[in-house]
């Protein structure tokens, strides 16, 4: 079992903390990482993008000229997708992205995905993250203390408006509840930051 330093706000340890190997011990997979992210980038897709087809373009209701006799080549309609104004070819239209991944593969991609933080040392656990105001000043302070890199994911054990919102102003950082975490946001942090409270949450929902 992978065990790791607990940090204060401050950035001084006050003690340790033993991981669940099920969790952030996992052998990482790669094929399931990038099923996952794919799955989720897709899933962020509206499928609103539209074009007009020949039939859906205003106009063209008259044969621009007769059939024989022009030395010009035959024209049905101006509204042809080989006209300048004229209707769209093979275009976009409304659809929907959404891929589903069964729960084995959504589980490995989140197990894989938080060990291999703790493999690259790019986890750090707090022992508490609390706030009693809005200051992002206090926020961009613990980063700084306990080394956070520019983009950084907090993970917290419930929701605490003083803590999200304060770090709502901070560039690179976003704030997530401990059941909320997908793959895509912890691999695309540079640091997971993670109160201790949503690491024995994180284990009792997940192992």
């Amino acid at each position: 079992m992978p065990n790791m330093k607990v940090v204060d706000m401050a950035g001084k340890a006050v003690g340790e903390i033993t991981l669940s190997d099920t969790v952030f011990g996992a052998e990482v997979n790669a094929a399931v990482l990038h099923t996952a992210v794919r799955a989720y980038l897709l899933n962020q897709r509206q499928g609103t993008q539209s074009t007009l087809t020949r039939t859906e373009v205003s106009g063209g209701g008259k044969k621009p000229w007769k059939q024989k006799g022009t030395g010009r080549a035959r024209q049905g309609s101006t509204r042809s997708p080989q006209w300048t104004h004229g209707g769209v070819a093979l275009g976009p239209k409304p659809r929907s992205y959404r891929v589903t991944l069964n729960k084995k593969v959504k589980r490995a991609a989140l197990f894989s995905a938080l060990s291999s933080k703790v493999a690259g040392n790019e986890m750090i656990i707090i022992d508490s993250i609390t706030a009693t105001e809005y200051k992002t000043k206090n926020m961009v302070a613990m980063l700084a203390a306990v080394g956070a890199a520019k983009k950084a994911l907090i993970v917290l054990p419930e929701v605490n408006d003083f803590v999200i919102k304060s770090c709502a102003n901070i560039a690179g950082v976003k704030t997530a509840v401990y059941n909320e975490i997908n793959v895509y946001d912890i691999l695309n942090c540079d640091t997971l930051i993670v109160a201790k409270d949503a690491v024995t949450k994180i284990e009792e929902v997940y192992a």
